[in-house]
């Protein structure tokens, strides 16, 4: 999620017509679609809020982890996401620079931000903002293992605690990105499944 523009500047209007067709953008892997992603969202301050994205996905935690951590391959399968890109860091850990382009209602809004990250494999990876279009971004990925019987599961949780600038509508940003974060974990199970499927058996 990102840009260098100021919120404002991308505020760009569209008809109504135009507003977002959220069915066209889920996943059509059948495993997928009959997953279901658990939603909370907390306010934790006048304009901030958290929210949270839960989603069972019946494969082992190294494979969501291969998928979450290939960082500059996600705009290929996560809507929205326009551009992530690792950059220089200059204590030498992890920077990625992200860029988000999304419809709310009938305006088109672009959002740029600078992450730094902290892998703990193979249960968490956390993300900061240390540049961007928001007052304050960051948040975690965290994976738990689980199973059923003789099959193995992964329990994958995305969390965000935002906090929008003044130019931006705080009810507005938290209706979209809890709508993004289940579209986002649907398109993470899809990848998964796709990977997976792939892979030649042992």
């Amino acid at each position: 999620m990102t840009k260098k523009q100021n919120a404002t500047e991308n505020l760009d209007f569209q008809s109504p017509s135009d507003d977002i067709n959220l069915e066209a953008d889920l996943p059509t892997h059948p495993v997928a679609l009959l997953a279901k992603v658990e939603i909370q969202i907390e306010k934790i301050g006048e304009r901030q809020r958290q929210i949270s994205a839960k989603v069972q996905i019946p494969q082992p935690v190294e494979q969501i982890w291969k998928v979450l951590t290939d960082y500059e391959a996600l705009p290929d399968f996560l809507p929205n996401l326009a551009k992530s890109r690792l950059i220089e860091h200059p204590n030498g850990g992890i920077r990625l620079e992200q860029v988000g382009s999304q419809r709310l209602l009938n305006f088109n809004f672009s959002a740029r931000v600078i992450l730094d990250l902290e892998e703990y494999f193979p249960k968490e990876i956390n993300f900061r903002m240390v540049e961007g279009d928001f007052k304050g971004f960051s948040g975690s990925w965290c994976l738990e293992p689980y199973s059923f019987g003789e099959y193995i599961g992964t329990n994958l949780c995305y969390t965000i605690q935002v906090w929008p600038k003044l130019t931006m509508p705080v009810r507005i940003i938290e209706n979209r990105l809890s709508q993004d974060l289940r579209l986002n974990l649907l398109a993470i199970h899809q990848r998964v499944e796709k990977l997976a499927s792939k892979e030649p058996y042992v």
